[in-house]
């Protein structure tokens, strides 16, 4: 049920998404880091930051609506680090791991957790 309504926003949304002046396109890994790691002086950086906290978020919440628990690979912790340090830590991953930029944003992303938070 959780995944249709999931489906259901994302069916809603991506319409008017479509239609907004869209000032970030994630194509792939290095798209993702680039707003990820928006300089802290650029005049967009709030804009960009959450739009990279959706991202990151909304690529778990689904994870987790549509993966059973006994079957899900990258588990959070407890307690569970802030948006902010899953960000700069992703960022950095990425950033050293250069063979992976042109991958999709959501393989890369869980690659990651995946290795730094595998489940038990």
């Amino acid at each position: 049920m959780r995944l249709l309504l999931t489906a259901a926003a994302i069916i809603t949304l991506v319409p008017a998404a479509l239609a907004a002046d869209v000032k970030y396109q994630v194509r792939d890994t290095a798209d993702l880091v680039a707003v990820c790691d928006t300089s802290t002086r650029a005049p967009d950086i709030t804009t960009a930051l959450a739009f990279c906290h959706g991202f990151l978020t909304g690529s778990v919440h689904f994870y987790y609506a549509g993966v059973p628990e006994s079957s899900r690979f990258a588990c959070a912790p407890d307690p569970a680090p802030s948006r902010s340090d899953v960000m700069n830590a992703f960022v950095k991953w990425a950033k050293a791991s250069p063979q992976y930029m042109s991958d999709p944003a959501v393989e890369s992303l869980f690659r990651y957790l995946a290795e730094t938070y595998p489940c038990p």
